[in-house]
């Protein structure tokens, strides 16, 4: 998942969490499974036009809310940087498997935390 739906993720978070609603709470307000909210949630799974409208229409606030992104994107990227810069094809492909690895354990972690989540109350 982009950068850009990893933020739509955590504002549509944020705005539960100031609303004192659930994610379960939400996946029932638009019509689907709460493994499908989970995956929405957390990265597995990217939300859609349509989405996005029944999320900003349950939640009440607008889509831009929703969408609301920093002016400025810092890149974090490590592996990405050190690619333009390494000289060997062994090194290139040592980096490329270092970024799908990284990318496998922050998806999981991210779906362990979500779960977490999902079966916690909203603290007020």
């Amino acid at each position: 998942m982009t950068d850009i739906n990893m933020m739509i993720a955590n504002n549509i978070l944020d705005i539960l969490r100031k609303q004192g609603k659930k994610q379960l709470d939400l996946a029932e307000g638009i019509g689907v499974s709460k493994q499908t909210m989970s995956k929405m949630l957390n990265g597995g799974r990217i939300i859609n036009a349509v989405e996005l409208k029944k999320i900003s229409d349950y939640l009440k606030v607008s889509m831009d809310k929703i969408m609301i992104t920093p002016e400025v994107c810092v890149e974090t990227d490590v592996i990405h940087t050190f690619m333009g810069r390494v000289e060997t094809d062994e090194a290139r492909e040592a980096l490329r498997i270092a970024d799908e690895v990284s990318d496998m354990i922050l998806f999981h972690h991210r779906v362990r935390e979500n779960s977490v989540k999902m079966n916690q109350p909203w603290e007020a």
